[in-house]
């Protein structure tokens, strides 16, 4: 495993970097969006609760085990902050993570997503040396689902009314990938 400290992941469109504090009017814009917050676990934030998870991710690593990091995601054209991409290593077992997104609806629907979770994924596997990363979504979020369907992860659970979830029970699809599986496809 890669113990050198996070800088930043490039893809042709994009810049995944740590958050910072010009981060913050972008990052509040996109997570009090009602349509973007509406499957997170988040109805809106605060100014001081948005300054503390810029804050907190700005030491923050990948990998360690039981915490969120946030890959802030810029669009290079624009200089600006777009979305971020998350990855938790699980506790009990640090070879397997879990992967979540969250992008300002303005720039969902042009591929930026499916780029940056594969950045994260390629980081994940090969820097990371993970074994296997999942995803969770609602059964009702169908851009996620197109999302995680575009990066072949492949749906291995459907979870029937598993979670009370903003007043109401929720049903959710869980989706993974495994390290040989994610490397075989992207040597072609």
């Amino acid at each position: 495993m890669n113990s050198s400290p996070f800088t930043s992941l490039q893809t042709e469109r994009l810049l995944l970097r740590r958050l910072a504090e010009g981060d913050l009017e972008p990052f509040l814009a996109y997570v009090n969006d009602p349509l973007v917050a509406r499957y997170q676990s988040w109805e809106s934030y605060t100014e001081p609760q948005a300054r503390e998870v810029i804050e907190k991710q700005k030491t923050s690593e990948p990998g360690v085990p039981g915490q969120w990091f946030t890959f802030a995601v810029e669009l290079k054209e624009a200089r600006s902050l777009i979305g971020h991409v998350a990855l938790s290593v699980r506790e009990e077992d640090h070879r397997q993570a879990e992967v979540g997104f969250t992008f300002s609806r303005i720039y969902q629907g042009k591929g930026l997503a499916s780029e940056a979770a594969t950045a994260v994924l390629d980081y994940a596997f090969k820097s990371m040396e993970l074994h296997r990363v999942i995803a969770i979504t609602d059964c009702e979020n169908e851009r996620s689902i197109a999302l995680l369907e575009r990066l072949r992860m492949r749906r291995e659970g459907h979870f029937v009314e598993n979670i009370w979830f903003k007043g109401r029970w929720g049903s959710e699809y869980l989706y993974a990938v495994l390290r040989g599986e994610w490397l075989g496809r992207r040597a072609l």
